[in-house]
């Protein structure tokens, strides 16, 4: 199996290094990665400028990787169109630093580059850490938890038009209370805007994380059985029509052949 491995945090980031140790048990490795940190880049890519893409030995003799001067999603496409000889059978993203969950899968380069997956018909997983300090991270909890549940979900045929959106518990394997399928919770916001006041009187606006104070959320989606000490795996799918909605569109808006055939009665 040809799994290609990218992130948002840069292709130096320890999470990227645990996610390739735990992948080389189950197939060959390419990793394309930026050059440094990219997050909250949401699906971003780059426009009328050159890319630069550096291989380095980063990983061992026996993983391709790419240091790449662009997004994640530029990562992908890169990789998919020039890098590699042969298509991968599956793109995972990350060990992403910090969970990714509710309304911030819209936001992440770590999901991007698994949605760009689908958009060419591979199947994508991001994967992230619910813990935010990589200095003090011990990766081997998240490593045992992900090996378990990856063994599962590649020995299974992956659809191609869904990427999943995975989240690690910071835990040990005994206080892991297994994988659950669940939704995203729309009204989680790990981010958000706080006003601050320089020296000389000027308001700026911050970003702030959140992701470790007490936030609402709806019982029984993703945010919550993460904090109960659950694997999260929301499945998402992209660029599906909403068929029903284009029926209605198409009552107000006929389709030109009818038109004509009324404009000509």
């Amino acid at each position: 199996m040809k799994i290609l491995v990218t992130n948002d945090d840069g292709i130096f980031s320890p999470g990227v290094a645990a996610l390739v140790e735990v992948l080389q048990h189950f197939g060959e490795i390419f990793v394309v990665c930026p050059d440094q940190k990219r997050s909250g880049i949401s699906h971003s890519v780059t426009l009328r400028q050159p890319l630069k893409a550096t291989a380095v030995k980063a990983f061992g003799d026996c993983v391709n990787s790419w240091a790449v001067k662009g997004t994640p999603a530029d990562c992908i496409r890169l990789a998919l169109d020039v890098l590699m000889d042969e298509k991968p059978e599956i793109v995972i993203s990350g060990m992403n630093i910090g969970a990714t969950i509710g309304r911030d899968i819209y936001y992440s380069g770590t999901m991007a580059a698994a949605s760009e997956a689908s958009l060419y018909q591979i199947p994508g997983m991001a994967i992230s850490i619910d813990h935010l300090n990589d200095s003090e991270i011990k990766f081997h909890k998240p490593k045992i938890l992900l090996y378990g549940l990856l063994e599962t979900m590649l020995a299974e045929r992956l659809p191609r038009n869904v990427f999943y959106n995975i989240n690690v518990p910071y835990l040990e394997k005994k206080d892991c209370k297994g994988v659950y399928p669940v939704a995203a919770d729309s009204s989680v916001s790990r981010y958000n805007y706080v006003e601050l006041n320089d020296p000389d009187g000027f308001v700026y606006y911050w970003v702030k994380d959140r992701l470790n104070q007490p936030v609402m959320y709806q019982d029984g989606l993703d945010f919550s059985k993460l904090k109960e000490g659950y694997i999260t795996i929301c499945p998402i799918e992209s660029m599906v029509t909403q068929r029903k909605q284009l029926k209605r569109l198409e009552k107000w808006f006929p389709p030109m052949n009818e038109t004509h055939k009324k404009a000509s009665e």
